[in-house]
Order: C-alpha cells, then sequence, then structure tokens
C-alpha cells in the first residue's frame, strides 16, 4: 500500500528532537511520498534542504497570509526562482486567514493575489490556506482566474456549497485529521460527496492531530489514519482508496 501526505511541516520544530526517527515512522506505515510546506521566510530553506535530503520528500513553496504582512521586496522573485528547482511542485501555502490577527486583510489579498498570477506565469499548481475566509477566497481565486493553473484546497474545511464552487475552479479537496474525530459531522459529509478523482489526504503535521491521537503532536505516518476514516466514509477499502488518492496527487502535482 502507498500512501501520500500531500501536506506536512516536517521541518517545524516540533519535530527537532525525533525529526528523522517521525520520518522512519511515516515509510514504515506505507508512506511513501510527501510534501513538506514552506510558508515563509524561514521555513522555505529548512523545507527545500528536507526536500534536496530524502527522495521521496517534495516541496511547496509559497507565503502564508499570517506572514503576509512580513514580506518583503525580492521575495515574490525568490520565491519564483525556486520554482524551477525539481523537487518544488506548488506554490503554497497561500491563501487567507481571518482567525489570526496578524496581517491586514488587504494586505493578504495583495500577496495572495501576486502568488497566484506568478503561479499562471509559471504554470504551477498552487496549495490553498483558508481560514474564516471561505467567501472572499473563492471570490480571489476567480478573479484572479486560478482555474488556469487549479490546485489544492488545503485541509478543507468549508461547506459542500463552498466545495463544488472549488470543483469547479478544478482544484482538488484535501483532507486531514478532522475526518476522524467523531462530532466532525460537515467535512465528513463533504468528503462523502468529494468525486474520487479529486480527493486528496493529508496530515498537516504537527498541526490537527487524528483520534485517537488527538492533542498529541502529529506526524506523516498518522496519514494512514485518515485514509481508513476516508475509506470508510467512501465505502471502499483501505487499499483502494490509498492508491486512488495517490495516484490523484502524482497527477496534480505533476510528479513522475
Amino acid at each position: 500500500m502507498r500512501l501520500f501526505d500531500t501536506h506536512t511541516h516536517l521541518d517545524a520544530p516540533q519535530f527537532d528532537e525525533d525529526r528523522e526517527e517521525a520520518i522512519a515512522r511515516a515509510l514504515e506505515a506505507g508512506v511513501s511520498k510527501m510534501i513538506n510546506i514552506g510558508f515563509n521566510r524561514e521555513t522555505i530553506p529548512t523545507t527545500m534542504k528536507l526536500a534536496e535530503t530524502y527522495d521521496y520528500i517534495y516541496a511547496a513553496v509559497g507565503w502564508h497570509p499570517v506572514d503576509a504582512i512580513d514580506m518583503k521586496e525580492g521575495d515574490m522573485d525568490w520565491i519564483a526562482s525556486l520554482c524551477s528547482h525539481n523537487k518544488v511542485v506548488a506554490i503554497g501555502e497561500i491563501g487567507l486567514d481571518y482567525y489570526w490577527d496578524t496581517s491586514p486583510k488587504e494586505v493578504q489579498h495583495e500577496v495572495f493575489r501576486k502568488q497566484i498570477g506568478l503561479a499562471r506565469e509559471l504554470k504551477m499548481p498552487i496549495c490553498i490556506h483558508n481560514r474564516d475566509a471561505h467567501e472572499d477566497v473563492v471570490r480571489i481565486l476567480r478573479e484572479e482566474k486560478a482555474n488556469e493553473i487549479g490546485g489544492v484546497m488545503h485541509s478543507f474545511s468549508g461547506s459542500w456549497e463552498t466545495a463544488k464552487m472549488c470543483l469547479d475552479l478544478g482544484f482538488h479537496l484535501s483532507f486531514g485529521g478532522p475526518v476522524t474525530f467523531k462530532n466532525a459531522r460537515v467535512p465528513k459529509e463533504v468528503l462523502a460527496q468529494t468525486p474520487m478523482d479529486r480527493l486528496l489526504i493529508e496530515t498537516d503535521s504537527p498541526y490537527l492531530t487524528p483520534h485517537p491521537f488527538r492533542g498529541k503532536r502529529n506526524e506523516s505516518a498518522y496519514v494512514k489514519l485518515v485514509a481508513e476514516a476516508a475509506a470508510e466514509i467512501k465505502g471502499i477499502d483501505l487499499q483502494e482508496l490509498a492508491e486512488i488518492t495517490y495516484a490523484n496527487a502524482l497527477e496534480r502535482f505533476g510528479i513522475v
């Protein structure tokens, strides 16, 4: 069985004591590919180092909306230059975050639009962070013609109505730990209706830890728990769910 964790943060300080062991546990659990996300000035270099060190770890690089206010002249050129690296498979995570009050909305919007424009120019898929900003995220994706490149709605948390709009724009929906939570009705309902060819799984480790480890540090090995929950929701066996989501990820990120 092959699993693909399409969104992880293995360079996070939570892994400083056992990073190699956590990666080994992921491999033992059947996770044969992972995408690590570099989202600001600190994490982009550490993400690139991981991608260059491990054959099976790929990179996405972009500027997170929480850090939008810290983006300086030249950072967009830096991201653009890294996109020519053979291990960089997406621009992200980018988007809007109205939960953490760190970057003004207008700054977030500007940085988001610029990165969509860059992705269109480079013909790269984008990885979208959306927290409490569903309407504006979809509107900006439409206005900036993100349908020309598509991408992934990371850790999708919206309604089925929002999901349909994202699917119409050519995006895949990625689900993580919350679909294992007993009372997470909406993510489960959305996953159940998501077309199989648009479904991805992830951990967002070290965050959003699935049941039964909720409250503890998440890690890429736990994507198997997400796969098990998704297979149950879809009414198919784990092997089939794993193979379909693995193939979807290869295609979406252009990995040969």
